[in-house]
């Protein structure tokens, strides 16, 4: 019989719904000094079994059938068949993000919810490693991991945190390798700039902003916070024109780098003929450049009015050049960022990957933003992975999910996915 076949009878003929009440009691259940309590525990584990040996002796391979009941519903099970039958293998590897992908400050009252924790326990038992893949700083991960996941696991060596979207590589148990600072392999220039920015960024801040964000404490990355709650009116106007502020910034930091004066001439990248260089056109010419990376920059440069009156292929070779290795990134109500396109999310998961030694990655990539989706499409050309994303995920990263395996999920409902793939890596035994 089709596994399809087995599936349909599986869900049809078996009170799934109830099965999985019971597994999610016994999974979850706290800890709890009562007699009563442990009785009513002991009473829901014999039923579960109960139940899965129903399940058991009703296939031929009962045990995968009866874990995928206990775990996946409908839903997820035929999503784990279809990926099965598509991708022909489990999932070896998982990879997250953090922020708006395993808690959601507007789903899960920004906790990763026991349920996720308890799934993801169940993945590292099953010898499935973990990458945490975060703009976060290490401190910040490691305090949450050891909290939620416990120190166990976290020093397992079996978990890897990609933190700072990629400046820094942390595995825990991995001897010389367990802490790689990523960001010490640029060279002077760039080191240069992102000094330079963070030494002012602050001290030379207008006041609007001096007293409406702090300084996230990245080891490379400068990164700008709102004093307001995220996502409010005040976070994302005070967020707008810090970006305004940083890519500004910036743009002096560049000249001073690159030794550039208002006196010196150069020839433009779509231009035969000589441009002045002045602190006026270098801020110009960043603002320009950046507007036409990103269509959300170039909106609150817009909205803040200070677009500029200049096409981004009127910028100098050399500063385009520079410019082409710095990352601005905007987070609508939550952050302003600069940060190495040298040191991406993708060159920190392919440092984690070497570590934990997975030389054939079939990933599960989760995330919600620009910086998850350069993830995502790696390993969509390289198949070494699926990819998923909530539902409020950025634009561009929601397209490239819906356009591959559709795995979108609800705020706050992470765990959704990795059941549906927990219900894959036990399907994909059958082969």
């Amino acid at each position: 019989m089709e596994r399809y076949d087995l599936v349909y009878r599986l869900y049809d003929e078996y009170d799934t719904k109830t099965l999985r009440e019971y597994q999610e009691f016994v999974d979850v259940f706290p800890a709890v000094d009562s007699r009563v309590a442990l009785d009513h525990w002991q009473e829901a584990t014999d039923e579960l079994e109960a139940r899965k040996d129903e399940i058991r002796s009703g296939f031929a391979a009962g045990e995968t059938f009866a874990e995928v009941a206990s775990w996946a519903d409908r839903d997820q099970a035929f999503t784990a068949l279809d990926l099965e039958a598509k991708y022909g293998r489990a999932v070896n590897v998982l990879v997250l993000d953090v922020d708006e992908t395993l808690r959601s400050a507007g789903g899960t009252d920004n906790e990763i919810p026991r349920e996720t924790l308890h799934v993801l326990t169940e993945f590292h038992e099953a010898g499935v490693p973990i990458v945490i893949c975060t703009g976060q700083t290490l401190e910040n991960v490691k305090g949450f991991a050891i909290q939620g996941l416990g120190s166990e696991i976290v020093h397992s060596g079996e978990l890897s945190i990609v933190y700072e979207a990629g400046t820094g590589v942390f595995t825990p148990g991995h001897g010389a390798e367990t802490k790689q600072l990523l960001y010490e392999d640029l060279d002077d220039e760039i080191r240069t700039v992102f000094d330079d920015v963070r030494s002012r960024i602050l001290p030379e801040a207008p006041e609007t902003l001096r007293r409406g964000c702090h300084l996230q404490g990245n080891e490379f990355n400068v990164t700008m916070k709102p004093n307001y709650e995220t996502g409010s009116s005040d976070a994302r106007a005070v967020i707008d024109e810090a970006l305004v502020y940083l890519i500004d910034l910036l743009a002096d930091a560049v000249r001073a780098a690159l030794e550039l004066d208002g006196e010196t001439e150069t020839e433009t990248a779509g231009d035969d003929g000589p441009t002045e260089i002045s602190d006026e056109t270098i801020v110009d010419w960043t603002r320009a450049f950046y507007a036409a990376q990103d269509p959300e920059i170039r909106a609150v440069l817009e909205s803040e009015g200070v677009y500029p009156d200049r096409d981004a292929e009127e910028v100098p070779d050399r500063i385009a050049d520079t410019l082409e290795r710095i990352d601005v990134a905007y987070y609508e109500a939550d952050a302003a960022e600069i940060g190495s396109l040298e040191l991406n999310k993708v060159v920190g998961v392919e440092r984690a990957l070497d570590v934990l030694g997975i030389d054939d990655p079939f990933a599960l990539v989760m995330g919600d933003s620009k910086s998850d989706l350069r993830v995502m499409e790696w390993v969509d050309d390289t198949n070494a992975g699926i990819s998923a994303a909530p539902e409020h995920a950025s634009r561009e990263t929601l397209e490239h999910v819906l356009e591959t395996d559709e795995l979108v999920f609800d705020q706050g409902q992470s765990v959704d996915v990795l059941r549906t793939v927990y219900a894959l890596n036990r399907l994909a035994r059958l082969n």
